[in-house]
């Protein structure tokens, strides 16, 4: 197929994708929604099964990802996870607690790999995912590197109702203690990001920005070969990019506002959907129970080990189990949720901004210690198990 084409018509599943994800508040997810057009497109043979490497998104994709890396290493603050400490130990334990319960029934599922490759998918993003499909792949295992995809997909369908009613009745319970007066305000300051890099204003052009950038990664490679890939390229990555802002040296977001951001996301994106083109119709069918289970057990797992370890440290049940959820979805899931359930419950402007105010910190910040974090660290280390 002519790589315009190819590129086009990606293009135009991405914004369908988009538009249902955005007319169904996210139910139903742009990841979701395109996996099952990608499918129902190359099983009916409407869609050319080499169209993603002819597209050229593939090749920019895997070249991009050490880049998203450093970026979303300077999306994090350490002040911020300083200030919420708790919210990231809870969230933490709620990542440890998948993959403890997953690894603990991986008997149950046709092969331990499985039982890896989902807690990659259950614990994370789109960066966990494509961990184990290089991991999966590069054994030529296709069914386990298309189980995190399956799974990815279906989060949102869980994770967002699941994470709504909990936190509407988080709101009740804060409304009940604001009205009583019991509740501990928090002060919101909406400030603009200020922070400047430290680097000359030749490297924070768009081709400076992207040296700068690829220098990291390449370093970030250097130590893995060096370490025998003890320490992973993602794992350094990340560390490079957080301590890298907190230096001051890059910005944070580091490649927010840059030209090439936008298209750099979406071959990150499109990756995922590769397996998708050779799976037969039998291997999805045998992925039925592992997707089950990998749910049901994953769950399960995040949400024990959250609610322990959010009443040691005197967080409320609904709000531990909320924390725990937060890794089905991240950012800016954790945003929309927490506005809609503080809206949907408070009476009054004030209201809704105490409640909020409880509530969005800690699952901002939840967040990103699962999804980006912590999840990004143990499906680093766990990928080199599968077999």
């Amino acid at each position: 197929m002519n790589a315009v084409l190819a590129f086009t018509i990606v293009m135009l599943i991405w914004t369908i994708s988009d538009f249902v994800s955005k007319k169904t508040k996210s139910l139903l997810s742009s990841l979701l929604v395109a996996s099952i057009i990608f499918l129902i497109g190359f099983k009916s043979n409407l869609l050319p099964k080499d169209i993603l490497p002819n597209s050229s998104l593939l090749a920019l994709g895997t070249t991009v990802v050490g880049f998203i890396i450093v970026h979303i290493g300077t999306m994090i603050s350490i002040e911020e996870l300083k200030q919420q400490w708790k919210t990231v130990v809870v969230g933490v334990s709620a990542i440890i607690g998948i993959a403890v319960a997953l690894l603990l029934v991986g008997p149950l599922f046709e092969s331990r790999n499985y039982a890896i490759a989902a807690i990659g998918a259950v614990s994370g993003g789109t960066i966990s995912i494509i961990i184990v499909q290089e991991a999966a792949l590069a054994l030529g295992l296709l069914s386990v590197a298309v189980l995190p995809v399956l799974i990815s997909a279906l989060q949102g369908l869980i994770g967002f109702p699941l994470t709504s009613i909990i936190l509407r009745k988080e709101a009740k319970r804060l409304q009940g203690e604001y009205r009583a007066g019991t509740l501990k305000t928090v002060k919101v300051e909406a400030k603009e990001n200020e922070q400047k890099s430290k680097l000359p204003e030749a490297f924070q052009t768009t081709a400076g920005t992207l040296f700068v950038v690829g220098v990291i990664v390449l370093i970030s490679t250097l130590v893995n070969n060096l370490t025998g890939g003890l320490l992973n390229t993602f794992i350094v990555a990340l560390l490079l990019g957080v301590t890298l802002r907190a230096f001051g040296i890059l910005k944070p977001n580091i490649l927010t506002g840059i030209d090439a951001y936008g298209l750099m996301m979406l071959a990150i994106l499109i990756i995922i959907f590769g397996p998708l083109a050779t799976i037969e119709p039998q291997d999805l069918i045998d992925l039925i129970v592992p997707i089950s289970l990998s749910f049901l057990v994953g769950v399960s797992g995040s949400i024990l080990f959250a609610i322990i370890t959010g009443k040691l440290l005197g967080y409320s049940l609904l709000m531990s189990i909320a924390v725990g959820l937060t890794s089905l979805y991240g950012f800016p899931g954790t945003m929309i949720l927490s506005q809609e359930a503080a809206k949907s419950i408070a009476e009054t402007e004030e209201e809704r901004l105490a409640i909020e105010a409880q509530i969005l910190p800690k699952m901002i910040i939840a967040g990103f210690s699962t999804v980006t974090i912590t999840s990004v660290f143990i499906t680093s280390i766990l990928a080199g198990w599968i077999q």
